[in-house]
């Protein structure tokens, strides 16, 4: 019965606590001071909750599978140059983008196993990031990680209108398996992921994707059909 709450009640991953502790702290305090204000409080608290909720993934582990950076909406698939600062060339790549709402789980994943062998931030904007252009005018972490498969996967955070805050929690030089958690953005925000040239993708615009699961593209070369073997992350 206890592991069934449990599997129910996924975690708060630790970016929360502080939140947490001080908006429950409030809570309390307005209970005596202003009761009114409490109850918008609890709201925030329970809210703050879901934002901060990090879940185990079942993370399918096939060499050449790309799975989703983030929960939220896939938007219209691109064929778009990539940022410069990725150092993945001047030519157009397929460009997957998820937007993650305000309710969504924010821990961002690593959409493929390899090395990280840049991050490159730069400051911008903060645009609503369902904007097309958010992707070029707003703040950004990007990370190129090199596949073990041999082909460079761009993966760029990217702050919204409300999020102020980029989180990247590899460096330069790790390796990572698929579906590792690599940061997240607070609060709502985007994930963008640039493929190698004749990458076959399998997600499409409108489609809800879960971070570390769902598969949205397959990497030159790679012949796959399920079941694939999974982890849990």
């Amino acid at each position: 019965m206890l592991n069934s709450i449990r599997d129910a009640l996924p975690p708060v991953h630790r970016e929360g606590w502080p939140y947490l502790a001080v908006t429950g702290a409030l809570a309390i305090l307005f209970i005596f001071v202003f009761p009114p204000l409490y109850w918008v409080l609890s709201i925030l608290f329970g809210w703050m909750v879901v934002f901060f909720r990090d879940p185990v993934r079942i993370v399918p582990t096939a060499p050449g599978l790309v799975v989703s950076p983030a929960d939220g909406r896939v938007e219209p698939i691109a064929r778009v140059i990539p940022p410069p600062e990725l150092g993945l060339g001047a030519n157009r790549l397929s460009r997957v983008s998820i937007f993650m709402n305000v309710f969504d789980c924010h821990i961002n994943r690593t959409p493929i196993a390899g090395r990280v062998s840049r991050i490159a931030y730069k400051a911008g904007k903060f645009l609503s990031a369902d904007l097309d252009k958010a992707s070029e005018a707003n703040e950004r972490n990007g990370l190129v990680i090199a596949a073990d498969a041999g082909h460079d996967v761009g993966v760029v955070q990217i702050a919204g209108l409300v999020a102020r805050r980029i989180v990247c929690w590899t460096k330069e030089g790790a390796a990572l398996g698929a579906g590792e958690r690599i940061g997240m953005i607070r609060f709502g925000s985007r994930v963008d992921v640039y493929l190698p040239e004749g990458s076959t993708i399998v997600a499409s615009a409108g489609q809800r994707a879960i971070a570390g699961e769902t598969l949205i593209a397959v990497l030159p070369g790679a012949h796959l059909s399920p079941p694939f073997p999974t982890r849990r992350e």
